[in-house]
């Protein structure tokens, strides 16, 4: 009898390990932490694919095809039907950090990747369910000028810790390239710098924060030499230089010094030949136009001259010359993606009819090209290609005909992780 009994345990025994066997083999072809995405629009951050899935292994995109080819590589699936995929968009000028909003409402609103200007320079964070933030550290700034003669009046010299860092008069150009580097090695995702001289009718700054008094215009701003010497070192250090920049003179200055990007479309009249010639030595600028509206009729003028310029030479090669940034943190755009703002930035953009790629550029700027001007180094970012962050959101509709669907996504991911979802699981067959 004890002889029998060892026999059927060693009949359990490989039949408990053939199951075994089986079961990592179901385990390799259908990971636990997969999940296939299928809709009727897929917009993978650079072209629209229709009826195509996404599949999601761990924190990365495997493969973006159809449904028959995928579906047996993950047993987790959402068939969305008529909804529209995309990356989670990139917010490339917010200031949440520096006004205390909270990452999880940006994100649930569709941000996945956000880069604070301004403000507490904080290394890099996110991106595993939570909001990728960016930063650029404080603003570098003329003493006695903006933004701390607005946000820290009492405050003339700032610091790495505040909204702006003051830059002396008679500093050397030792003293202002230690600055950035300072800033490179702390983290900055780039270096922000502001030529605001005030005075820009209806400009957000122009208004009063608090009690304080805004103080009478022209302001101070950095030297041309030392905005040189900070583009100069920033490009050393492989980062791009942001400016801050309301009217013609700081622009001036900025574009020969060779500024990567305007922070914001400016408010008051650029002039048209210098700004022809800065969107065709390929200048970027961070649209902010709906923040900006109260500056009137000339923000405007600015925004379709830099989508003329861009009409008429694309042919050649220029590239987009708008990144999407909306200035979240502010009271009067939403937190998270802004549909205004894309809205804008499509009829400003375009030619004297709004075609399918005029709309694609407006999408490319959110994601894909938002995210190859942050140059994180991460791969994929903005796009939903294979070994991309799983950053992505979904809507329900044509969310590529009706941006205001953008701003309250039916499903979010980041890294992966599922934020947002009113989707169910669902095993039947797509198309």
């Amino acid at each position: 009898m004890r002889q029998n009994n060892r026999l059927f345990n060693f009949k359990h025994l490989a039949i408990a390990l053939m199951a075994c066997q089986s079961l990592g083999f179901d385990a390799a072809a259908h990971p636990a932490s997969c999940k296939l995405l299928s809709a009727d629009r897929v917009f993978d951050g650079m072209e629209v694919q229709f009826n195509k899935s996404v599949l999601v292994v761990g924190d990365k995109v495997r493969a973006v095809g159809n449904y028959a080819d995928l579906r047996g590589q993950c047993a987790t699936r959402y068939n969305l039907g008529d909804a529209t995929i995309l990356p989670g968009f990139i917010e490339s000028h917010a200031h949440i950090t520096f006004q205390n909003v909270t990452h999880d409402k940006v994100l649930e609103h569709g941000i996945t990747t956000a880069q604070d200007t301004g403000g507490p320079l904080l290394p890099p964070n996110g991106g595993k369910g939570a909001l990728r933030l960016l930063s650029t550290g404080p603003i570098l700034q003329a003493q006695g000028g903006y933004p701390l003669n607005i946000f820290s009046p009492d405050d003339t010299v700032g610091g790495f810790d505040k909204v702006g860092l003051a830059i002396a008069a008679n500093a050397t150009e030792s003293e202002v390239r230690a600055i950035v580097q300072n800033l490179v090695g702390n983290g900055a995702s780039e270096i922000k710098i502001a030529l605001e001289v005030g005075g820009e009718a209806g400009a957000p700054w122009m208004l009063p924060h608090g009690d304080a008094p805004v103080p009478e215009a022209p302001w101070a701003v950095l030297s041309p030499e030392q905005v040189r010497w900070i583009v100069s070192e920033a490009h050393i250090s492989g980062k791009k230089v942001l400016a801050h920049v309301g009217e013609n003179n700081g622009f001036q200055i900025a574009y020969s010094a060779g500024v990567d990007t305007m922070a914001h479309i400016p408010c008051a009249a650029i002039d048209p030949v210098l700004l022809h010639e800065a969107v065709n030595d390929g200048m970027k600028f961070i649209s902010t136009i709906d923040t900006l509206g109260s500056c009137g009729q000339s923000l405007y003028d600015n925004a379709h001259a830099v989508g003329h310029v861009y009409q008429a030479h694309a042919g050649d090669g220029l590239e987009f010359p708008l990144i999407y940034g909306s200035e979240i943190a502010h009271d009067n755009v939403p937190w998270g993606i802004n549909g205004e703002e894309l809205h804008l930035m499509l009829h400003l953009s375009s030619g004297e009819t709004i075609e399918f790629p005029d709309v694609l550029n407006v999408l490319r700027s959110a994601t894909s090209q938002a995210a190859a001007h942050l140059d994180t180094g991460i791969q994929g970012l903005g796009t939903l290609t294979a070994d991309a962050p799983a950053d992505l959101i979904a809507v329900k509709g044509n969310g590529l005909e009706r941006f205001k669907l953008l701003e309250y996504p039916d499903l979010v991911m980041s890294g992966g992780k599922l934020v947002v979802n009113n989707f169910s699981p669902s095993r039947k067959p797509h198309h």
